[in-house]
């Protein structure tokens, strides 16, 4: 995966909603050419979704490939009502949960996670974004999905409910132990 993300250039073509739109029903259509351009254009903010959720490099790189499998598959579902990056983006949150929920149960994932998490003290600076995503990985699964799902991806706590299968109420709270957990691990104290 890693070499498949290096060796797609940007494209510096940027898709007309035309254009995407003859793209995608071409796709539909079974034109294999069509999804490669497909994949090329959306590959990085998939890999990127996938990572930010997952925590986990190959894990991500797997569940990409579920991704592009489920799109392949399940592109006669998009209607058109809504940009195809707003609905590949729910695709990709949906099944990159789906795909974690196969690999071990959230309970055993949970404790691997607690119990491996760093415990270094972190100096209290302005973090960049790498110390961020390093301190977003290291997040218990269910706080870290939530966290990804809210705060970067713009999800309402009401859908995240839904995506998680948990209580609009577990979902705040999830957030407020990450934002808690990330505070901590960045050197802020509690005021």
């Amino acid at each position: 995966m890693e070499q498949a993300l290096k060796s797609i250039s940007p494209n510096k073509e940027v898709f007309t909603v035309k254009k995407e739109s003859a793209l995608i029903a071409d796709v539909k259509a079974g034109d294999k050419h069509a999804f490669k351009l497909l994949y090329q254009q959306h590959i990085g903010r998939v890999y990127a979704l996938c990572y930010r959720m997952t925590g986990e490099k190959n894990m991500a790189e797997d569940a990409v490939q579920e991704v592009f499998i489920q799109l392949w598959r399940k592109i006669a579902n998009y209607d058109g009502n809504s940009q195809f990056s707003t609905w590949l983006h729910s695709v990709t949150a949906n099944v990159t949960i789906s795909y974690m929920r196969k690999q071990r149960g959230w309970f055993q994932r949970m404790l691997n996670i607690e119990l491996s998490g760093g415990s270094e003290p972190v100096a209290p600076q302005q973090p960049d974004n790498e110390d961020l995503e390093k301190h977003i990985r290291a997040l218990p699964e269910r706080a870290r999905l939530v966290f990804v799902l809210h705060a970067v991806e713009g999800y309402r706590h009401e859908e995240i409910a839904k995506m998680l299968n948990m209580a609009v109420g577990s979902s705040k709270a999830q957030l407020h132990r990450a934002k808690g957990l990330l505070k901590h691990a960045m050197g802020y104290k509690d005021e």
